[in-house]
């Protein structure tokens, strides 16, 4: 899995988007729901979001992780949930930031790239996604494309994670009766990927636009474009901004089944 932004840029995209989610959190107010985690309130993303924070940061630095359970009811009992939320990033940007290039922890994710990005990138991601969240929240539906933060190149690097990292575990749910292909193409973006779908874990292949320009439009049996902030919306359920071509009901199946809550 090639990672596209470097080590520092990962640290801005996770101090970012901390302060989107922040930010949102408060705007909407903590008892607000989450159109896009329905089962959740702003306190219950807010609590998730600090507790993953300092699960990586305990892994990151070669702790055992405390229990989840254990965490929330610490976020529950601190009366300042935005100020417990705070203390958990502090942490985790401590901890990445204070580790080794050539640190050694375990990665949960397909074909990742060394630990110290790995954490970062997945950090990153995690934080963007949830901060969405939030912006959910206070508008009371899915931003649009011109109202989130981040660009095409942090927007294509989550693409990659998702589509290289997550899609080809064994667990993952994307399935579908007969052997499919799906191409994914930002067209503000050099890169594509093509996934292979079917009664097994689908199979990712990267490869760039002038690949896919000289094969997959014409074999792909679902194409999906549009910009590299829309299709990363799209792709995590968080929004419908992008370009269906070809097999729509491939896409209703992933919807259905690839949903991050």
């Amino acid at each position: 899995m090639p990672h596209t932004l470097e080590l520092h840029e990962y640290g801005e995209g996770i101090g970012n988007a901390a302060a989107v989610l922040r930010n949102n959190a408060a705007r909407a107010g903590l008892d607000a729901p989450v159109p896009s985690c329905p089962l959740w309130s702003v306190a219950d993303l807010v609590i998730h979001q600090g507790v993953v924070h300092r699960w990586a940061a305990a892994i990151v630095e070669g702790r055992e992780p405390r229990d989840a359970p254990s965490v929330t009811r610490e976020a529950a009992a601190s009366g300042d949930l935005l100020g417990w939320f705070d203390d958990g990033l502090v942490e985790v940007l401590n901890a990445l930031g204070r580790a080794a290039d050539d640190l050694d922890a375990w990665f949960y994710l397909a074909d990742p790239p060394a630990p110290r990005l790995a954490w970062s990138r997945r950090m990153c991601h995690e934080t963007t996604v949830h901060a969405i969240d939030a912006m959910t929240a206070a508008l009371g539906r899915a931003p649009k494309v011109s109202e989130v933060w981040f660009g095409s190149r942090l927007a294509a690097d989550g693409i990659d994670e998702l589509l290289t990292g997550f899609l080809p575990r064994p667990r993952t749910p994307l399935r579908y009766d007969r052997e499919v292909s799906i191409a994914v193409r930002p067209d503000d973006s050099s890169q594509s990927w093509t996934v292979s779908a079917g009664e097994e874990a689908p199979r990712t292949i990267l490869g760039s636009h002038a690949d896919a320009d000289a094969d997959a439009p014409a074999d792909a049996d679902l194409s999906l474009g549009g910009s590299a902030a829309g299709l990363y919306l799209a792709l995590w359920n968080r929004g419908d901004q992008l370009t269906v071509t070809g097999d729509a009901a491939l896409w209703d199946v992933w919807r259905a089944r690839m949903r991050v809550g």
